[in-house]
């Protein structure tokens, strides 16, 4: 008498019924929660070991201007949350300039608005939204609404503007806006152009008089980050003064930072895509990661679909690099001219 064939187990039979397609996102939704496992880090990354490693940050100096270039709304709490706090209970003045209003995400908009088919309205409403707030995450982080800068270009077209639209106006596909429309803004009306962009950088910049500039790195996944960071190594080469800039990343690669969601013990390790940086750590107090975590949760039309992501930053160091480009080892670059130093009397 044959024995009974073992029973199949059911979600052999299920992943059987899916086929290729059904195994591939079976894999990739496995590979995706067991990338985000602390351990996973602990274990094959030897991350936190090199983020011990790293040399710290330079402190902040009394009577220091700091500004911070942040995309979007969120992106200066994301990168600097605990650095803004260090600089200002050092005495120095921290600057903030938003380059954009954040209008160009559909799906926040259809949560926020409660439709399915958010239109021009409902994308220019959730700038308007975001642009609040902005202020509001600045109030917690103790930075005053007469040192911030909402210039409303923009989200998702500020490489048409530094390319294809410097000197004619891009009308943005999602709001169907040609011209900064947010409320408060730095030049309300002026056109979606690079040349406006420029002209309201350079504005900030001769007012703000920065020692410090705080900017995205180039090798940051998203394109408008790309972007401001082009702009800044410009402007700031303009005056010989690129030694004032400190680089950051929030888009740093796939699933970076990990694990997702809130672990403030854990430290945040160094993006895949900017690994060459010889970046610097700034180690933050409990009660700067507990104030950082209050303003991420500011940003509620940001954490209701992208909370995890975002509270993946709330941790127990932040990171600057020095510089926007690792060495080459292929070529002796010459030393830089010097400029003024961080800090020095302009």
């Amino acid at each position: 008498m044959t024995a009974p064939p073992p029973p199949r187990k059911p979600w052999l039979a299920q992943l059987r019924r899916w086929g290729p397609p059904g195994l591939l996102a079976a894999l990739i939704v496995g590979l995706s929660a067991w990338i985000n496992l602390p351990v996973v880090d602990q274990v094959f990354g030897g991350s936190a070991r090199r983020v011990a490693g790293l040399p710290a940050l330079e402190a902040f100096r009394a009577g220091q201007r700091v500004l911070i270039l942040s995309p979007h709304p969120d992106d200066e709490t994301l990168c600097c949350a605990g650095l803004i706090q260090q600089a200002r209970a050092a005495g120095a003045r921290v600057s903030i300039a938003w380059i954009t209003a954040g209008d160009g995400f559909e799906f926040d908009a259809a949560l926020t608005q409660r439709t399915l088919r958010p239109g021009a309205r409902n994308l220019r409403a959730l700038g308007e939204t975001r642009v609040l707030e902005a202020r509001r995450a600045a109030a917690v982080l103790g930075v005053p609404a007469a040192q911030t800068y909402m210039l409303g270009y923009p989200d998702g077209g500020l490489l048409r503007l530094f390319t294809l639209h410097y000197a004619t106006p891009y009308r943005a596909p999602r709001t169907d806006a040609a011209a900064v429309y947010v409320k408060g803004a730095l030049s309300p009306g002026a056109p979606y152009t690079g040349q406006a962009l420029e002209a309201d950088l350079r504005r900030v910049l001769d007012k703000v008089q920065p020692d410090l500039v705080l900017a995205p790195a180039p090798q940051d996944f998203h394109s408008d980050h790309r972007t401001v960071s082009y702009l800044a190594l410009r402007l700031l080469a303009e005056t010989r003064q690129e030694n004032r800039l400190r680089f950051w990343v929030v888009h740093g690669g796939l699933e970076w930072p990990v694990p997702k969601g809130l672990h403030p013990e854990q430290p945040l390790t160094v993006p895949p895509l900017a690994s060459g940086l010889p970046w610097q750590r700034a180690s933050l107090t409990p009660e700067q990661v507990g104030r950082k975590l209050e303003a991420v949760n500011i940003y509620r039309t940001q954490t209701r679909i992208l909370g995890r992501f975002m509270h993946a930053f709330v941790r127990r160091n932040e990171l600057l690099s020095p510089v926007a480009l690792p060495p080459d080892p292929g070529h002796l670059t010459p030393e830089p001219e010097s400029g003024p130093r961080p800090g020095a009397a302009p």
